[in-house]
């Protein structure tokens, strides 16, 4: 049912998947406080950003070092650098990446695509089919409640739609603070199932055969990269 559909469902991590997820959150917020400021409070993004790191588990002392890190004599400066690429079949993929050599990271994703035979496309060969987003989802039994709140603080909502006990909200990401805010107003504590600004395609394809098993392939190759942070795509996959 509707655009996002099972977006919210639970996956277990490996070891080395929990690890990747430790080093992107570790990047992140050493770049967010190194730009921003290392006090949560008065950086928002930074305190988002914390708030997202704990709910993914990541340990204290690994958000901490990071804090520090950027405090001290951290010389590092990473880049978000955003590939797309054309992969089996009709799909088509948006890498992000957090780097700090682009080089080393731009052909480690070109070697991903050549080892199932495709390629690389150029600045939004791949994007214009996608909308960027912030998309939140939660457990909720009064969204009328709540839709009619966001609407009277002047929220533009994008998609709306619930299935089964979850809700879940979409808005243009310079409403994403706001969101957040009136959110947590409305529901202390709110455990947020989903929360992430990303790219989600319009339409989606269903892969079958060869072109399913190197499409996953592809996925897995990506997966390895240690500077890919995300990966977004247009392939409805089952859950």
């Amino acid at each position: 049912m509707g655009r996002f559909p099972n977006i919210a469902a639970s996956k277990a991590k490996t070891g080395a998947q929990k690890a990747k997820v430790y080093s992107s959150f570790a990047k992140e917020i050493y770049q967010t406080a190194k730009n921003g400021g290392f006090d949560p409070n008065g950086n928002l993004n930074l305190r988002r950003l914390i708030e997202k790191a704990k709910k993914e588990q990541v340990p204290s002392d690994v958000i901490n070092r990071a804090i520090e890190k950027a405090k001290g004599s951290g010389a590092e400066d990473y880049q978000t650098i955003l590939y797309e690429g054309f992969g089996p079949g009709a799909s088509t993929l948006i890498i992000k990446t957090m780097t700090d050599n682009v080089n080393r990271t731009v052909a480690e994703v070109r070697a991903a695509f050549n080892k199932v035979h495709k390629s690389l496309g150029v600045s939004n060969s791949v994007s214009y089919n996608y909308d960027y987003l912030t998309l939140v989802s939660f457990k909720c039994k009064n969204e009328e409640e709540i839709f009619n709140n966001l609407l009277e603080q002047g929220i533009d909502i994008i998609d709306f739609e619930t299935e089964e006990e979850n809700l879940t909200i979409s808005v243009n990401p310079s409403n994403q603070h706001k969101l957040k805010d009136a959110l947590e107003n409305l529901i202390p504590n709110i455990d947020y199932l989903v929360d992430e600004t990303g790219y989600y395609a319009k339409d989606k394809i269903t892969l079958q055969g060869e072109e399913l098993e190197d499409f996953q392939k592809l996925i897995r190759i990506l997966e390895d990269v240690e500077d890919v942070t995300h990966i977004y795509h247009n392939v409805h996959i089952e859950e």
